[in-house]
């Protein structure tokens, strides 16, 4: 089995960056005995929300972006903090970042970002009954605009790329399986 083929010999943090710290790990490659350092991202689950009005319509975020030094037009989402479920993260994102709140919400999928690197998970859910109940909650650093489009739209849009973080990609690629499957 491949996971026999590696031991942990060590493992040491580096540095620490608010929302994820690097981590060293040293393993031995059993076949060869050979040793190397890996670089490990650690992070806090994810989630992502898609919020769907009741006449149809998906309730998107537009913000900056450091990492792509772009605007990013997405859904909701963002960290599930310490001793949260991720779907109680889900509703809080979903207000925070939007003003609106669901009728009901389901699992989706969850998914290992980049198990190559990371260790955390994504998980997507369904928010359906979306209505505006309170004005957003950013944080000191962020600035969202709301956007709200035809779910209809959402496959254009992707081939366009309007929408392009693989995230958010997950999350409508679970919805569309979830209709295919009910």
């Amino acid at each position: 089995m491949p996971e026999k083929s590696w031991t942990l010999l060590g493992s040491q943090y580096v540095s620490d960056h608010r929302i994820f710290r690097v981590r060293h790990d040293r393993y031995r490659f059993e076949p060869t005995g050979a040793q190397r350092d890996f670089v490990v991202l650690e992070a806090p689950d994810w989630i992502n929300v898609v919020p769907l009005t009741d006449d149809g319509r998906v309730v998107l975020v537009r913000q900056y972006r450091h990492g792509t030094r772009r605007v990013s037009l997405e859904i909701p989402g963002g960290v599930v903090d310490g001793g949260e479920s991720p779907e109680r993260a889900a509703l809080r994102e979903l207000r925070e970042e939007t003003g609106y709140a669901a009728r009901s919400i389901r699992l989706l999928g969850r998914v290992d970002p980049n198990p190559a690197i990371q260790g955390n998970s994504c998980s997507m859910y369904l928010a359906e009954g979306c209505h505006r109940v309170a004005e957003l909650e950013l944080d000191p650093f962020e600035r969202i605009e709301v956007e709200l489009r035809p779910l209809d739209d959402v496959p254009a849009m992707i081939r366009r790329g309007e929408i392009c973080h693989g995230l958010v990609l997950n999350a409508f690629g679970y919805l569309g399986l979830a209709k295919t499957i009910e």
